[in-house]
C-alpha cells in the first residue's frame, strides 16, 4: 500500500478514535467550591449592623452554594469600609471566594470624594450577591444627653459622634446643618456605629449620628418600643412603622435643592445590608450564589433564627443592587458638585 494511502488511513482513525472520547469536561461550580473556603470581609468593627449581617452569611449561607463551602467572616474596619472595596477590587482572588459587608452609601461616597476617583470606574464592576434588608440609619441620643427631640439641634450647638470621614453619619449632620437650620457638631474617627455608641455611653458625644436600625432592634429593642431613647431622625424614604413620630431627612430639610439632596442620600437605604463579591466572578458562579442566598433567606431555620433575633429582613436581588449602584455612579454633574460640597470632610 502507497505510503500516502496508509497515512491518510491512520489520520482517519485517529480522529474516529478521537471523536469517540468524551469532550474535556467544565469544572462545575460544586466541584470548584467543594472543599473551599470563602471569606466574608465585614467592613466595621464587631456589633453594629454590617457585622451582624455578614456573621449571618458565614453563618447560613455555605448550605445552599454548590459544593457547601465552609464561610469564614473577617473584621477588617477601615475608611467606612473602603480597606474591605480597595481588597476586593485589587487583592482577593476574582473567582467567587471573596464577599463583602460594606457601606450602603459605596456608590455615592466613591461618586463625591475626588481622592477615590481611581476607584469609580471599577465600583460598578463590583456584583452584589443579595440585600437582606433595606436600611435605616438613626440618630440616638441616650436619656443621659438629656436630649427630647430634633428641635433641641436648631437651638444649642448638639455633640455628634460618627465613624471615619465619608461616612454616612457625618453626611446626615452636614445636610441637617445646611438645609434645617441644625448646629450639629461632628466628631469623627471612629471604626463603627457601635465604637461611637460606647462613646456616647462615656459621654464622649451627646449623639450617635448613625446607627443601623435593624442592629438596634437586636441590641436595643426597648429604645424603639419603649422609647428609652430618643431617636432624633431617620435616615429613610419613609417613616418606619414602629418610629412614626420621628422626622425623615426629607422631612426636615427645606427647599427644593435640600429635598433632592436628602432624597439621594435617603437612596442608600435601598442598598442596606447587602453582600457583595469581587469583579470578575465568572458568570455561573455569581449566578450560583446569587441563587443561594435567595434560597438562604426562604430557609426555615434562616426565618426562625432572624426572629429569635429580632432581625429585619426584607429582601433584594444582587442585580437590583447593581442597578441602584449603576444609577447612582451616573448622577448629573451639578448634582454631584453638590453633594461633594455637602460630603467633604
Amino acid at each position: 500500500m502507497p505510503v500516502a494511502k496508509m497515512t491518510l488511513g491512520f489520520a482517519a482513525l485517529l480522529a474516529g478514535l478521537m471523536g469517540a472520547m468524551p469532550a474535556p469536561h467544565a469544572q462545575s461550580v460544586a466541584d470548584f467550591y467543594r472543599g473551599k473556603t470563602i471569606h466574608v470581609l465585614i467592613g466595621y468593627g464587631p456589633g453594629g449592623g454590617y457585622d451582624i449581617y455578614g456573621r449571618l452569611a458565614a453563618e447560613f449561607l455555605g448550605k445552599f452554594i454548590p459544593g457547601n463551602p465552609t464561610l469564614v467572616p473577617e473584621n477588617m474596619p477601615g475608611n467606612s469600609s473602603l480597606k474591605v472595596v480597595d481588597n476586593l477590587l485589587n487583592v482577593a482572588p476574582k473567582d467567587g471566594t471573596y464577599l463583602g459587608s460594606v457601606q450602603q452609601a459605596l456608590a455615592l461616597t466613591v461618586l463625591t470624594d475626588d481622592k477615590l476617583a481611581k476607584m469609580r470606574p471599577d465600583i460598578p464592576k463590583l456584583h452584589y450577591v443579595g440585600r437582606y434588608t433595606s436600611n435605616i440609619d438613626v440618630a440616638v441620643a441616650l436619656p443621659q444627653a438629656g436630649i427630647k427631640s430634633f428641635d433641641e439641634a436648631k437651638q444649642h450647638e448638639i455633640i455628634v459622634g460618627t465613624d471615619q470621614a465619608g461616612s454616612m453619619g457625618s453626611a446626615f449632620a452636614k445636610v441637617l446643618n445646611a438645609y434645617a437650620g441644625a448646629k450639629l457638631k461632628l466628631v469623627k474617627g471612629y471604626t463603627g456605629s457601635n465604637e461611637v455608641q460606647l462613646a456616647a455611653e462615656r459621654g464622649e458625644v451627646q449623639v450617635n449620628g448613625s446607627y443601623s436600625l435593624p442592629a438596634i432592634l437586636v441590641s436595643h429593642n426597648d429604645w424603639v418600643k419603649q422609647g428609652k431613647a430618643t431617636i432624633l431622625y431617620q435616615n429613610a424614604m419613609k417613616r418606619y412603622v414602629d418610629l412614626p413620630n420621628t422626622p425623615t431627612l426629607l422631612d426636615l430639610v427645606q427647599g427644593d435643592e435640600g429635598k433632592t439632596v436628602a432624597r439621594v442620600i435617603a437612596g442608600t437605604a435601598e442598598v442596606g445590608r447587602s453582600i457583595i463579591t469581587t469583579p470578575g466572578v465568572p458568570p455561573e458562579r455569581l449566578a450560583a450564589l446569587r441563587t443561594a442566598f435567595q434560597a438562604m433567606l426562604k430557609d426555615p431555620d434562616f426565618i426562625a433564627t432572624s426572629k429569635k433575633r429580632n432581625l429585619m429582613i426584607d429582601a433584594g436581588t444582587g442585580e437590583a443592587m447593581d442597578a441602584i449602584n449603576e444609577e447612582t455612579m451616573k448622577l448629573p454633574a451639578p448634582m454631584v458638585e453638590k453633594l461633594k460640597l455637602l460630603l467633604r470632610d
